[in-house]
């Protein structure tokens, strides 16, 4: 065989042993610790957290050291938590290459849950747009606790009155990715046309909505059990993947 061809081929036999070394470094799993329960060691709060990749039995709950407001943060005692297809990828680790980041073997962070509502219990030095008894609503890592601290120039706002915690907390994660898809990727216009693929999913629903907000005309596609609900929420034309094209 020629040079010419003997280093390309080389190169690609390279090339796959490491993506064969990477695949089976991503998906080793540790085996699950036990939970570090900080007992009555000082201000302890209960949390939900993980120490190994697996189903919802590697959640663990317990006591841990309740978070203290450094500056510029608030902490927030915890209403309701919003359950996301993002906190599942992080349990599952999967798919195997976000290990890269959440950790190999085993989450770096334990801390679950992201999307929270709740009430500022108290804000460390500098804050100056919350005050102990706001309601707010917002993202951080941790949600899955009793109290949360937060930058108050990060994911937080006050939440409206005519919105629930439960409500609130659900807005997070779904709300900004379909926000960001319309409006700051998608560039849309009033008078526009948009099509929405799982209208009736938890970020088609929003979009759905703040779609029509700008005031697009909105096609949703979904299952038949859904055409009145994404109707309901101003689609102006819906259609059954399971029987129209």
């Amino acid at each position: 065989m020629k040079l010419r061809y003997k280093i390309p081929l080389g190169l690609l036999a390279v090339f796959g042993l490491f993506l064969a070394g990477l695949a089976v470094t991503l998906s080793y799993t540790k085996s699950c610790p036990q939970f570090a329960d900080a007992g009555n060691e000082g201000d302890t709060m209960k949390s939900v957290r993980y120490y190994c990749y697996g189903s919802p039995e590697v959640l663990e709950y317990g006591d841990v050291p309740r978070p203290e407001p450094g500056d510029g943060e608030l902490l927030v005692k915890v209403h309701a938590a919003g359950v996301n297809p993002y906190d599942w990828h992080f349990m599952r680790g999967s798919p195997y290459v976000m290990r890269l980041f959440a950790g190999i073997g085993a989450p770096k962070d334990p801390d679950m849950g992201v999307d929270f509502a709740g009430t500022v219990e108290a804000v460390g030095p500098g804050v100056t747009r919350f005050e102990a008894g706001d309601e707010v609503f917002g993202g951080v890592g941790g949600a899955f606790s009793e109290y949360v601290v937060v930058r108050q120039d990060r994911a937080v706002v006050k939440k409206p009155g005519n919105v629930s915690f439960e409500e609130a907390a659900g807005v997070g994660i779904a709300g900004i990715t379909a926000i960001q898809a319309l409006r700051d990727q998608g560039e849309l216009l009033a008078g526009q046309r948009v099509l929405i693929n799982g209208a009736s999913g938890g970020v088609g629903t929003y979009a759905v909505q703040i779609a029509k907000a700008m005031g697009a005309h909105v096609t949703g596609v979904c299952s038949g059990r859904n055409v009145d609900m994404v109707k309901s929420l101003g689609a102006d034309q819906v259609f059954n993947y399971k029987v129209e094209d």
